[in-house]
């Protein structure tokens, strides 16, 4: 297996997102844990995977602190993987995901879901960008300034 480059220490966050979660089976683990998988056999199950991978794919989200391990619930002797916050904090990633390829795919009607509020059943909006005083942005609306020294902040993209 070919070591890729490590993007942990880069100064572009998205470079370092790709770093915990840029492969597509990494994506996928987390996608079928956000529909609540928790089992290393029902991840193999749903998406295919060698063993030898899952098992790689799967530490390493643990590693990155996107996934925690815990006793199964069933008090069974297996361990189960369970989403953390920062795991959780994937999902908006995720719709968009979705969403650009719902727009964008050659053959949408391949696409087997489709995205529901489960309150109202209706279709999920899609996802927007908005100024902090809700303006609707666009890519032509943005730009990128260097952070000032010694701030701290987590509203920064790209």
């Amino acid at each position: 297996m070919v070591k890729r480059t490590s993007f942990e220490h880069d100064d572009c966050p998205v470079a370092r997102a790709l770093d915990a979660i840029g492969d597509w089976w990494s994506i996928l683990i987390i996608r079928e844990a956000l529909f609540g998988v928790s089992r290393f056999s029902e991840f193999q199950k749903k998406l295919g995977l060698a063993k030898n991978i899952l098992t790689v794919r799967l530490r390493a989200l643990v590693d990155q602190g996107i996934l925690k391990t815990a006793p199964a619930a069933d008090g069974s002797a297996y361990q189960e993987y369970l989403l953390t916050p920062k795991g959780r904090g994937v999902f908006p990633i995720l719709v968009a995901l979705r969403q650009w390829s719902e727009e964008f795919d050659e053959r949408p009607e391949e696409i087997a879901t489709i995205l529901v509020d489960k309150e109202k059943g209706r279709l999920v909006r899609k996802l927007e960008l908005h100024s902090q005083d809700g303006r609707l942005l666009g890519m032509d609306d943005t730009a990128l300034k260097p952070r000032p020294a010694g701030k701290q902040g987590r509203r920064a993209i790209a």
